[in-house]
């Protein structure tokens, strides 16, 4: 995530609420992107770091548990930017001018020079930072879906141009053995299958089998993913996109709640801040007077009733607005009171990060020194294949 200020109740429902789920399912790494950030803040970076712990304090509070999930800063983990080199020699410029969101972000900001390599190769970064950890899913919205197919084709370029290592098919042999006699007959009867016969089901049979073996090492693991496809050692592995639920967070304007259309409410705002914001929401046009009956799926409010009212509530907002029963403050005094109510999960679970900055800095050092740890193991395959590893 971005540090460009203040997280919002958006990025709550949108993002962090899966983070959350995801990281009792997976091995997660959240990582805060100040080199993201400077993209497009290079010319004001004073606003990137208190907006790192401000948004590290906002994950804390929304249940991201540094106990189940890696958390750190991209610039504390250099190895990223060394992969993004490498990987730049490698890349062809038009699969960078070709990414929806580069002219799309320059129509948009206007107003900022964006014709610099780092804008233009952002996608490229943000395919290290993916690469860097042999990722296996990616949790994106679907207008990021493109930047996920391009690390794709970047590691299938990778292992295509390096993964063949001297002696690749005599070391995949001696890895089959280390599978154990039962095993080793079953992979080479799968990889027969799918080279000969085309057989999906005996790929994906044997990928699992390959991922349920401990005792093998992850660089014979690799070795014979490749050589189940007929290629050579996978280095960097293709990762896939998970789709994220789409976020139904609307703004206070029923657009799409961003900070540029200065219609959020941020994750710990202060209650009479939100009720304020609430009381003063557009409604329905149509109800000029209290006595109008109006149309609730014409009002950004229900937006918000169904996302934080249970049936019964939205059943009397909606029947109180088509008859013109309730006003429109009536009708907004339950989502005041669920955002306060929720608001104040996220202040309660904050304050003791809000009071103790140190406690911050040493989950982020923490989380970046195991980061650390795993990218310095990708390196070493990646400079080991391109042939940097001078030893």
């Amino acid at each position: 995530m971005r540090p460009s200020g203040k997280l919002h109740l958006g990025h709550y429902h949108g993002v962090l609420k899966n983070w959350v789920q995801l990281q009792h399912e997976y091995e997660c790494f959240f990582c805060a992107v100040d080199w993201h950030a400077l993209t497009t803040h290079y010319d004001d970076p004073s606003i990137i770091e208190p907006s790192i712990w401000d948004m590290v304090i906002d994950w804390l509070a929304a249940g991201v548990n540094p106990g189940n999930s890696t958390i750190f800063i991209q610039s504390k983990v250099p190895e990223h930017a060394e992969l993004h080199l490498l990987l730049s020699m490698i890349t062809p410029l038009g699969w960078l001018e070709r990414q929806p969101t580069y002219k799309e972000q320059q129509e948009k900001l206007k107003e900022k020079d964006l014709s610099t390599y780092g804008f233009l190769g952002y996608p490229l970064l943000q395919a290290a930072d993916i690469l860097i950890y042999k990722s296996g899913q990616v949790p994106v919205g679907a207008d990021q879906v493109p930047h996920i197919e391009l690390a794709r084709e970047i590691a299938r370029r990778f292992n295509h141009l390096y993964g063949k290592e001297p002696g690749f098919e005599e070391k995949a042999e001696v890895a089959i053995k280390k599978l154990g006699k039962k095993n080793g007959k079953l992979y080479s009867s799968l990889r027969k299958r799918y080279q000969e016969e085309g057989d999906d089901e005996a790929l994906a049979t044997a990928r699992a089998l390959l991922e349920g073996h401990a005792s093998i090492s992850l660089g014979d693991k690799e070795r014979l993913y490749g050589y189940l496809e007929g290629g050579g050692k996978v280095i960097l592995p293709e990762p896939q996109a998970m789709l994220t639920p789409v976020s139904k967070m609307p703004g206070l304007d029923g657009q799409k709640m961003s900070k540029s259309y200065g219609n959020t409410i941020t994750l710990r705002e202060e209650p009479e801040s939100v009720e304020k914001k609430i009381r003063t929401m557009p409604t329905d046009p149509a109800r000029v007077r209290r006595n109008d009956p109006g149309n609730p799926d014409n009002c950004p409010v229900w937006e918000f009733h169904k996302i934080y009212s249970n049936e019964e509530v939205q059943s009397w907002a909606r029947e109180g607005c088509t008859t013109a029963g309730i006003g429109c403050i009536e009708c907004k005094q339950p989502v005041i009171d669920c955002v306060i109510k929720e608001q104040k999960v996220f202040r309660d679970n904050a304050q003791e990060y809000v009071e103790n900055p140190e406690l911050v800095r040493n989950i982020v050092n923490e989380g970046s020194e195991h980061a650390r740890d795993v990218a310095r193991e990708t390196m070493d395959d990646v400079r080991q294949a391109m042939g940097l590893s001078y030893r």
